[in-house]
């Protein structure tokens, strides 16, 4: 089984890859950063999971 994830975690994801083409790695820890500081977050969880994703799609190649 995979994780499932919310339509906003997914929505954030696509917009801050496509917002910053070139910025985020394949580095969850260095995305986690990036993250915290091109969005307005509230929680730490909620940034986590939207770099974890951000970081499945650059590894991936979806952008």
């Amino acid at each position: 089984m995979g994780n499932i994830r919310t339509s906003f975690v997914k929505r954030t994801a696509k917009e801050l890859i496509e917002t910053y083409p070139g910025k985020f790695t394949t580095d969850f820890e260095e995305n986690k950063k990036l993250v915290q500081e091109f969005s307005t977050v509230s929680t730490k969880h909620l940034r986590n999971k939207i770099a974890g994703y951000v970081t499945r799609l650059v590894k991936n190649n979806y952008f």
